[in-house]
């Protein structure tokens, strides 16, 4: 069973995720808390491996979709779907069972039938202690950007991104 996901509020936003981060969005940041479970890291190396962090990246999507009144199951009813059209991921550090994340996701291009996503997956800084030190910058682990194709499920052909989806992607 995969851990909860918490959304976070606009200032918890701007506490958590990376100044540097944050600099270069103009608006529209989306963005979760997650613990790692035990059952999201490998058993031979203990940290979380890169089908987990794609799994992460998935699900940062569609829980914006969702955010914006476009969740996949509704927007399936309607005969549409996004596919994945490519991904680039830098994987930058590790996360192990336990580590406090926050998982943040953008759209950096929008286009009529697509759309590129940037997500970052960070962590807080620890002290010597190995506790989250409070007010402590967050660390990168994962920088990744997404291409979306938004497509006709019967015609299996790109479609256009309905205006009121595009506004609220964007909005938040």
């Amino acid at each position: 069973m995969h851990a909860p996901w918490r959304q976070l509020a606009h200032d918890e936003i701007r506490a958590a995720v990376p100044a540097e981060v944050l600099a270069t969005v103009s608006s529209g940041v989306f963005a979760c808390a997650h613990r790692v479970g035990a059952e999201e890291v490998s058993a031979l190396v203990p940290h979380a491996n890169n089908i987990v962090i794609l799994g992460w990246i998935d699900r940062i999507a569609e829980l914006h979709g969702a955010h914006a009144d476009a969740a996949r199951e509704s927007i399936a009813r309607e005969g549409r779907m996004w596919f994945v059209a490519r991904h680039e991921i830098d994987y930058l550090g590790e996360s192990f069972v336990g580590d406090e994340l926050v998982i943040a996701t953008w759209i950096e291009k929008l286009g009529r039938t697509s759309l590129t996503r940037t997500t970052v997956i960070a962590k807080k800084s620890e002290g010597a202690d190995g506790a989250a030190s409070a007010g402590a910058r967050s660390t990168i682990l994962v920088r990744a950007s997404s291409r979306w194709a938004f497509v006709d499920l019967a015609t299996r052909r790109p479609a256009a991104i309905p205006e009121d989806v595009r506004r609220a992607l964007i909005g938040g």
